[in-house]
């Protein structure tokens, strides 16, 4: 099901304007910020343009192509919010479900006090966890890398969702005894929440998310690439992960997806795709839940999804960070598994009313902009994704060829 290819003129874009975005990849390549950069750009339904530049892996000089697998990390969310509201539609879940209707472990949470200097002042839940706080980011829940009161406490207890922290079932059940961060639904906080969201697919579907997935959304949308696990034979398509050093060069950051170390299905962060996987995907959101003949989720669900869900209306600056990586959160708001732009003027990005986004931890990004009917794709391998300002740079490159 690949998407048909146009060219730039037919698609209403500038392929001179285009070609910026090769010089842009090409510098940032040579300069030694990323091992490769891709970039794929759809729009009025069809792929019209693409281009790469660099090396999958640098120490053996093996050259990226888009057969290339790459780690989206928190690119995983949208698929996995996706696959939950699919059971939505079906009406086996919804969203003003308390979690512990799923997971009993979730009835009895604590949560940290305001200004909380040890893990046992806490206080009762005053309202249940529910699916539309995983979905939102506003349950209490955090991350280890988020510097906060429970980081060092995640860690402790492999509550990373990492490739081997033990299982999708026993991690969560492990993190049931750690005390929330703060009261549900009165921040935004990034967090391990949509892993949760996943192992409630596993709850409701009665399959494990591997194959939920497989069998609902990757396997429909042809995307034969996208998986938890690599096995042998397409080992060699997988290159290294590499690491920002302020020093300069690109180290190592080891992060293997082989068949036989993964144990923990990380519906926040598990899965391996390309770019053309991914745009199948990104144009089936786009598009209303369909891509051709395969039809995933009907538009008024995808329309709720990339609603601003945040309460009052408000953008996330004002509910959580200023900021995320390096895109500013002002006039930015949240739906159920993406941010969305409010206001362009406002989060100063060339962007529309209405468009959804999100990107993963080793620097891959994806938009879709129903408004200007266009999709996005960018890969590369370096972490931490704040280490160079290249959400905002493509989006300025991209907007800058529209013509018409």
């Amino acid at each position: 099901m690949q998407l048909q290819s146009s060219t730039p003129s037919a698609c209403g874009l500038d392929p001179s304007r285009l070609a910026r975005i090769d010089t842009w990849m090409r510098r940032y390549v040579d300069a030694g910020r990323y091992p490769f950069a891709a970039t794929l750009v759809a729009r009025r339904g069809k792929l019209a343009w693409s281009g790469n530049y660099g090396l999958a892996d640098v120490a053996a000089a093996t050259p990226y192509t888009p057969e290339t697998l790459v780690r989206i990390y928190s690119m995983t969310k949208p698929v996995t919010s996706t696959a939950l509201m699919m059971l939505y539609e079906q009406g086996l879940i919804h969203l003003d479900d308390p979690v512990s209707a799923f997971i009993p472990e979730f009835a009895d949470l604590r949560v940290l006090v305001p200004g909380a200097g040890r893990l046992d002042q806490t206080e009762p839940l005053k309202q249940p966890v529910t699916v539309h706080h995983l979905l939102t980011h506003t349950s209490g829940l955090t991350y280890v890398f988020n510097n906060d009161a429970l980081s060092e406490t995640y860690a402790k207890n492999r509550l990373d969702f990492g490739q081997r922290a033990g299982g999708l079932a026993e991690t969560v059940q492990r993190l049931a005894e750690a005390p929330l961060l703060f009261q549900p639904g009165t921040r935004w906080h990034y967090s391990v929440a949509t892993d949760v969201v996943g192992r409630i697919v596993e709850v409701v579907s009665g399959q494990t998310l591997d194959r939920y997935f497989a069998d609902n959304i990757l396997g429909p949308l042809e995307m034969n690439d996208t998986s938890f696990t690599v096995p042998a034979l397409k080992l060699g398509r997988l290159g290294p992960c590499y690491a920002f050093d302020p020093k300069g060069g690109l180290p190592e950051f080891p992060a293997s997806f082989a068949e036989g170390e993964v144990n923990t299905l990380s519906g926040g962060g598990g899965l391996v795709s390309t770019g053309h996987d991914y745009m199948r995907f990104a144009e089936m959101l786009r598009r209303g839940g369909a891509l051709g003949d395969v039809r995933l989720l009907g538009p008024r669900t995808v329309k709720l999804m990339t609603s601003n869900h945040l309460p009052g209306g408000v953008d996330l600056a004002t509910l959580g960070p200023s900021a995320w990586c390096e895109t500013s959160f002002t006039g930015v708001g949240f739906g159920l598994g993406f941010a969305v732009n409010m206001s362009p003027a406002r989060s100063m990005l060339s962007a529309s009313v209405g468009d959804f986004s999100w990107g993963g931890m080793a620097s891959t990004y994806f938009w879709c902009d129903p408004a200007e009917e266009m999709s996005v794709v960018f890969l590369t391998q370096l972490l931490p994704s704040s280490s160079y300002p290249n959400r905002k740079e493509l989006r300025a490159l991209v907007y800058q060829a529209i013509v018409d």
